[in-house]
Formats: C-alpha cells, structure tokens, sequence
C-alpha cells in the first residue's frame, strides 16, 4: 500500500484549517452584553442565510471571516478564488432589499427569533446575476436549482463585512464544530469525507467503508460521514428526516472507523464549484482526504432529462484543485449489487458475467408509498423505517 504523507499537519497530527488558523468569530460574553444594551437595525435572515452565518461563525469556510466584499465576490465568481488567491467555490454574501441598509451601518441579524449574530456592513452592491449564474452554474437556465434560488429567493443587493456571532441557530440536528469534530479524531491517521444529501443505502455504506482501502489512505484511517441537513433540491428529502435516517444508522452499524457528523450547508447543485466549496469545509473539519462520486452536486433538466454537469466534472476539476489544497481525492466506486457476490465494481461485474441487480430511485419511492418490502441488498431497514414514518 502505497501512503503519502500530508505536510499540511499541524503538531496534534491534524491537518491544518484552509489558509492556516480555524476562524471562530463567535463574540465573547462581555462583547454579547454590549450588545444587550445597544440598539440596531434588524436583518431577516432566510434558511440559506441561517447556514451560511452558522458556517462562518465556526469556522467552516475559514479563512473568510464574514460575508464577502464585492472584490472578493467578484474575484470568486470570476476565478474561483478569493482576493488573496487562496481557492473558494461560491460566493458567501448576505443579501436585501432594504435601501435604508448601507455601507458602515451595524445590523442584528435575526433569524426564527433568534438574533444570530452582528454585522458590520463594509459592502453593498446590485451583482449581475446573470454573469454569477453562468461563472458559478454553468448556465443561465432557471431550471437550475441554484439559478433559480439567486434570481427568484436572493434579494435585489448583496451586503459584505465582518461579523460577529451572538448564538448559533436552534436544529433538531445537532451540528458538532470543525473544533468539536477535531477533538474525535486519530492523531497522525487520515480521515476520508463522505458527502451526502440523501438518505444512506446500502451501495452508500459499500462506498465509503471500501474507500478506507484506497491506495492512497493510511492503513489506521477512519471516514467521517458528514452528510449536509440544510435546504437542498425542491423534491429532496427534508433535512430533518435526513437526519433521523442517519442517527438510526449510526447506532446500528456502531463501526469505530466511521465518524458521524452533521452540517448546516445548503445545497446548491453546483457540480465543480460544490465539489471545491465542500473539500474546503471538509479540509476545515480536520479532513485529509474526499469521495468525489460520478455526477457529485449535478442536477437535470426538467424539461429534457438532461444533466446540466457531465458525470466527472466535478472529479476533474476537484482533481485539479486537490494539491494546492493540500488533500487528496478517493474517487466514488461504481458498485453494483449480484446475486452471486453481493456488491462489486460495475467493470468486475460485467467481466465476470454475473447477475446485476437493479432498483431505480423512482421504483424505490413507489414502493416506499405502496408498503412493498424494500430488498435489504438496496436500503437498510432501519432507514425504510424511518422514511416510512415521515
């Protein structure tokens, strides 16, 4: 076996946050007292604003350390890269209506009654959405999930600026830290990220335990599944269900070589720039290595069928990216199910002539709703359980 030392650990034998230090921008008590006493003008946040102001408090887009200026904006939607050169995919902004919102103002930004955190507005700008769409999707098309969330759910401005935090939003998931996640992890071993944001099946957890023998992964590794709860695709299961799925999970695999953690990103189907913004939170989280599977973040057309990223895109361009990342990419397996040996690789399976078994996503559902029993080789039942209930 073949293992490539990562010289971007720090001396607990972890690699190092993105851009050197793990931010944490969350205030002090003295600082939330002042603010007790002060008065500000009041920002609504969205879901999507929620998980993006939870991820900047905590570290997991260090190095940013709040809401981008419309130079780092630009520069990210253009080279995908922030002004100081270091990799970013998308761009972080906080976005309004407000024409009483200006650069030098102090706002409280507030979300399901909780006020979040304050902001410094440094920035306001309109962006050109058109050229963001095209630069960070590919595509203009409003049937893109993320084209469509930036022209029809973001607001008219964009705000950037520093930011303090006052508390972290309230989840029926618990979401740990990427300090939290780093205390749990082996000293000196690698740590593959899993990435999902639906449910585990079966061909899942074949996936991301095999990836643990990967030729380039220690032999001591472990996997941290680190599937993403906030908003995602329309027709996608809801985070929260999400989550019961894989709490159920954990307690019944009980594997020491997997870790289970929760994150509060939303989804924007992004395929290459999605692959790059994840590897960067998960380099974040203490991560040394990411599964990068066919099609990662992609989406279809609604009116044709046709994906809008072709199926290793997003591997390509994670591939190009890794190094100056300092991580290294295990590429997705594609397994199948046979009756003769259970689950193989689609090529080992086709050489061999064994027997392939199929169940399609939309089959799947069917007899979800139907009550049918769902074959163990493709879900577990603990997850069918769960889904069933909700």
């Amino acid at each position: 076996m073949i293992i490539k030392k990562n010289s971007n650990k720090n001396s607990e034998g972890l690699i190092k946050p993105y851009g050197g230090e793990l931010i944490n921008l969350m205030a002090s008590d003295k600082e939330k007292n002042e603010v007790k006493k002060s008065s500000f003008q009041v920002l609504s946040c969205s879901d999507r604003n929620a998980c993006d102001i939870e991820l900047l408090l905590i570290g997991a887009f260090s190095p940013l350390r709040g809401f981008m200026s419309e130079a780092n904006y630009n520069s990210v939607v253009q080279e995908n890269r922030i002004e100081s050169g270091l990799l970013f995919g998308l761009p972080i902004v906080m976005d309004t209506d407000r024409e009483d919102i200006n650069p030098g103002d102090t706002a409280l930004l507030r979300y399901n009654g909780q006020d979040l955190a304050i902001f410094e507005i440094q920035d306001k700008w309109e962006p050109n959405k058109i050229i963001e769409a095209k630069s960070c999707y590919g595509t203009t098309s409003l049937e893109h999930p993320a084209v469509r969330m930036i022209s029809m759910e973001r607001k008219k401005y964009y705000l950037g600026g520093s930011i303090k935090g006052l508390e972290l939003p309230t989840r029926v998931f618990n979401c740990k830290t990427p300090a939290q996640v780093r205390k749990n992890l082996p000293s000196g071993e690698d740590v593959v990220a899993f990435q999902c944001r639906n449910p585990i099946h079966r061909a899942h957890y074949e996936l991301f335990t095999r990836a643990l023998e990967a030729d380039n992964v220690s032999q001591n590794a472990v996997v941290l599944v680190h599937p993403t709860c906030g908003p995602t695709q329309e027709d996608d299961i809801p985070g929260s269900v999400r989550f019961q799925t894989y709490e159920k999970l954990a307690s019944e695999v009980n594997n020491p070589k997997i870790k289970w953690s929760y994150l509060p990103y939303s989804m924007h189907m992004a395929g290459p720039r999605e692959a790059l913004q994840h590897m960067i939170i998960r380099r974040n989280y203490g991560c040394t290595h990411f599964i990068i599977g066919r099609d990662m973040a992609g989406c279809k057309s609604s009116l044709n069928g046709e994906d809008f990223y072709g199926p290793y895109d997003a591997q390509e361009f994670a591939n190009k990216c890794c190094s100056e990342l300092g991580m290294q990419t295990v590429p997705s397996l594609n397994l199948v199910f046979t009756e003769e040996e259970g689950y193989v690789t689609a090529d080992y399976a086709k050489e061999k002539g064994l027997h392939v078994k199929k169940l399609s996503g939309t089959q799947f559902r069917k007899m979800l709703r139907s009550g049918e029993e769902i074959p163990e080789w493709f879900a577990f039942k603990s997850v069918v359980d769960v889904l069933r209930a909700a």
